[in-house]
């Protein structure tokens, strides 16, 4: 993620066909994803609680809703941060861009009727209902949103600009989905589950790229980076993959020792907010769109550097606040 938004900053226009900034844009372009999909899973996980609590219908959509609309705040106010670090290029409807947290957002507040399925069929129907909006994606295109106020067609139609709910808002269902089936399966079958995420990962890559490159499609407009059903079944395949990697790397190879990678996930929000502001904002207009490519990998190191110690100080301050909290007087 700090890769993708550091090269898509400061890298020469020029440069943006060569492979080497492709590369980064499609790996980049992965960490939205997995962002979305694990955003599904505890998701998943926070229907699974109510489940077990016996929550009623309406304490079930006022949970979730809540969570919905939690997220949707903080996307309004990372939206006011960022435009105001960027005040005198920003206009003023920058506030509404629909950003990964506005998709995030909206897509929850949606799929929260999940919730009140019973939990042997909720992963069925997510995943359907996943499927659905990435094959609805290439239809939702062909429509003619002319006469459509904007932030309508921005919330809906496949844009490269915005984090359109056709198709991004499919990977977070797909991650209720793979929460449901996660929480489902206890710790003594996890390893075994994850077998089958990596089989099933291959399949959907393999199968997504195959029916990709047919000479011919069911659509009339259909765009393979932009509102591919192919791409979206490519990269939860990857996702899968991934998964199971870092389970792999959790269990056998960390150890018991300090991880960046840990740090990063315990500290996501604050990092995705601040890399954005520092790398978008006006504090790096001197080279906005000005770096070759090694010059950008320098500088993603840098920013990098930059937020681990960022995701530590805060973790250490978290670590340093918390027994004067437990240690304070009940009121």
């Amino acid at each position: 993620m700090i890769e993708c938004h550091t090269f898509n900053s400061l890298v020469r226009l020029d440069l943006r066909q060569s492979s080497g900034y492709m590369l980064s844009q499609f790996v980049g372009g992965m960490a939205s994803v997995l962002f979305l999909f694990l955003a599904g899973v505890t998701f998943a996980f926070q229907m699974d609680r109510l489940d077990r609590r016996g929550a009623t219908a309406s304490e079930r959509l006022s949970v979730l809703m809540r969570r919905s609309g939690y997220v949707l705040g903080v996307a309004f106010l990372f939206r006011i941060s960022n435009t105001a670090f960027s005040w005198h290029t920003a206009p003023w409807r920058a506030i509404f861009k629909v950003d990964i947290l506005n998709c995030m957002a909206v897509s929850m507040l949606l799929v929260a009727v999940a919730g009140l399925l019973p939990r042997a069929r909720r992963a069925h129907w997510t995943a359907l209902a996943a499927v659905a909006v990435a094959c609805a994606s290439p239809l939702v295109s062909a429509v003619d949103w002319s006469g459509v106020p904007w932030l309508v067609r921005d919330y809906l139609a496949p844009n490269r600009k915005v984090f359109a709910l056709f198709p991004w808002s499919a990977y977070l269902i797909f991650g209720v989905a793979g929460g449901t089936v996660l929480r489902g399966l206890g710790p003594d079958r996890l390893e075994r589950g994850l077998q089958w995420a990596v089989l099933l990962g291959f399949g959907l890559v393999l199968g997504g790229q195959y029916f990709s490159n047919l000479p011919y499609s069911l659509y009339d407009n259909s765009e393979f980076w932009l509102n591919s059903p192919g791409l979206v079944v490519i990269r939860v395949g990857l996702v899968l993959l991934t998964l199971a990697g870092a389970y792999l790397w959790t269990e056998h190879g960390a150890g018991g020792g300090w991880s960046g990678l840990q740090a990063f996930g315990k500290t996501s929000l604050l990092i995705y907010w601040v890399h954005v502001v520092l790398v978008y904002g006006q504090l790096a207009d001197p080279w906005k769109k000005v770096l070759t490519i090694p010059q950008a990998v320098a500088a993603t190191l840098v920013v990098i550097a930059m937020m681990l110690l960022l995701s530590e100080a805060r973790l250490r301050w978290a670590a340093r606040s918390r027994p004067r909290v437990m240690a304070a007087p009940a009121a």
